[in-house]
Formats: C-alpha cells, structure tokens, sequence
C-alpha cells in the first residue's frame, strides 16, 4: 500500500512515517500541499493523511478542506483522513461532510491511526469499486438506447463491423462467423460504403 502524508510540520511527517511503515509499506510525505495533485497523478497512493492547518496562526482548517475538496474531486480519489492538533468536532463533522474518510486528532494512538487507515482504505475501495459499476452500467444503458433507435440494417451493419473487428480484420473468419459467404460479406460492406 502506498500512503502520502501532508502536514507542513517536518517533526509530523517523520514520526508518522516511522509508524506507518511497517505495516502500509510505502510512505510519501510533504510539506506542500502544492504538490498533491502530481503526487496523486499516477493514480497508486492508496490513502492521503491530510493537515488541516498549513499556515501558522490559520486554526480554521479551511486549507484542509480546500485540498481534500480537490483530492475528491479527482478519478478514483484515494481515501483521505484528515490531522487535526485541535480536536474540532465541527470542523471533523464538516471535512467528513465533504468527502472525508475519517480525521484523527494530535497526539494520536498509533493502533488507532492504523486501524482508521485500513478502515478508510476498504471503505474508498469499495466505493470506487461502485462507482465503476454504476458507470459501466450507464455506458451499457446508453448502448442499449442507441441500439433501439437503429434501423434493423443499421444493426444489421453494426453486428458485421462487432464481428470483423473481433476477427481482426480477417474478411475470410468473419464471413465464416457470420454464415455468409465473402461475396456477401464484401456487398454488405460496399452497400454501406455507398450510402
């Protein structure tokens, strides 16, 4: 598994990757929350540990929900847990709101973080998983509603382009396939052609 965390305190991010390593493998770390997006480009981080504060003085966590608002906004976003020192019921109750997997708070328990990790990874897991079948779903409804709107030789035409293809572009197998000869199969083709 591959974790990147973001949190602008270098004391953080060595102590979290220390702790995180044995047991996810992978360990990226920033300062920058600039960055996510190319670190997140390659589409192989598994989960993001997400800083709500970048800036000193600013305890308001609006760069944390500006980043994890763009994280979840990406294809196949990674699950994301947001890192607070303040133990901010409201500001966790919004960052979950928005897309959020879980948030843990500073100091942490390391058990914990652990178990939060690999809890929010199986959670995103299963909703890309789901979002990918109900996209596949409306790719297949969308088929079958141009299909219906074809003229019986217009299918008739797709059915014989499906199988030349599937042949690759082997005119003597399709023809066979299909149970017509060449001949028909090249006036099909010239008919098609023509108009």
């Amino acid at each position: 598994m591959k974790i990147l965390i973001v949190d602008d305190n270098k004391s953080v991010l060595r102590t979290l990757k220390l702790v995180l390593e044995p047991d996810f493998g992978q360990i990226v770390t920033t300062d920058n929350p600039q960055i996510i997006p190319a670190l997140l480009m390659r589409g192989d981080v598994d989960a993001v540990i997400l800083d709500m504060n970048f800036n000193a003085g600013d305890l308001d966590g609006k760069d944390g929900l500006f980043w994890l608002e763009r994280i979840k906004e990406m294809d196949n976003a990674p699950a994301v847990v947001m890192l607070t020192a303040f133990g901010d019921i409201q500001l966790a109750v919004e960052s979950m709101k928005q897309g959020a997997d879980d948030f843990v708070t500073k100091p942490w328990d390391n058990e914990n973080l652990n178990e939060i990790l690999e809890r929010a990874i199986a959670k995103n897991r299963r909703n890309v998983s789901d979002r990918e079948k109900l996209k596949r779903a409306d790719v297949l409804q969308k088929k079958e509603a141009e299909e219906k709107s074809l003229s019986l030789e217009e299918m008739k035409l797709t059915h014989i382009k499906r199988i030349i293809k599937e042949c690759g572009g082997n005119l003597s197998q399709a023809s066979q396939i299909l149970g017509i000869n060449r001949q028909t199969l090249y006036n099909q083709l010239r008919k098609e052609n023509e108009g």
